[in-house]
């Protein structure tokens, strides 16, 4: 590859991973084309050559947004080693998580765009969330009854994150943290016990 066209990989990975930042931050319909290309300290006349369009650069963006949560939650997953579920759930439900969007799961931001978008972006999505669910699951020993609890526990993380950043009070928000978290560990601990 030349040096220009490695300078054109660059340049083009560049704006790929600020439009990633973007739309996990802000959702796919925010960011502009001018405002990509100048954080990426290129001209707005440069973008066709690494784009066709702004929806090609956000389907992009999206599915690389999208596929950088596999590490991280693996990762989170590893911090616990007694019991890695929980350790997934606890860094998931952290107020660090709710109050990042920019470096949160894409899941959660792009879930709406996902079910109104084309079939490639759709694709993208559910790609994630097979990936998720199949951690998850691998977690519990990748049983039929461990698919079912990850699919439970996933829905209640990208919800409980989803809820948790849309409410204005914060106190309410952090509750719904926290209960969240409780509740799924304690279903992972075995059944809760009847309502009185």
């Amino acid at each position: 590859m030349g040096h220009s066209q490695a300078d054109k990989a660059a340049s083009r990975e560049r704006v790929l991973r600020i439009a990633a930042r973007k739309v996990r931050a802000e959702g796919v319909t925010r960011p502009g084309v001018a405002e990509l290309m100048k954080e990426a300290g290129l001209t707005h006349g440069g973008f066709y050559k690494h784009f066709t369009s702004r929806d090609d650069l956000i389907s992009q963006a999206s599915a690389v947004a999208l596929a950088e949560g596999s590490a991280k939650m693996e990762r989170a997953a590893r911090k616990n080693e007694q019991d890695p579920r929980a350790g997934l759930v606890d860094a998931y439900l952290a107020r660090q998580h709710r109050d990042s969007p920019a470096t949160g799961c894409a899941l959660v931001t792009l879930g709406a765009a996902a079910g109104r978008g084309d079939q490639h972006f759709k694709e993208a999505y559910e790609k994630q969330v097979r990936a998720y669910l199949d951690l998850i699951a691998g977690l519990e020993g990748d049983t039929e009854e461990a698919r079912a609890e990850a699919m439970l526990t996933l829905s209640a993380l990208v919800g409980a994150t989803l809820m948790s950043r849309a409410l204005a009070d914060p106190d309410l928000s952090d509750e719904l943290l926290e209960t969240v978290t409780g509740q799924l560990e304690r279903h992972a601990s075995g059944p809760l016990p009847p309502a009185d």
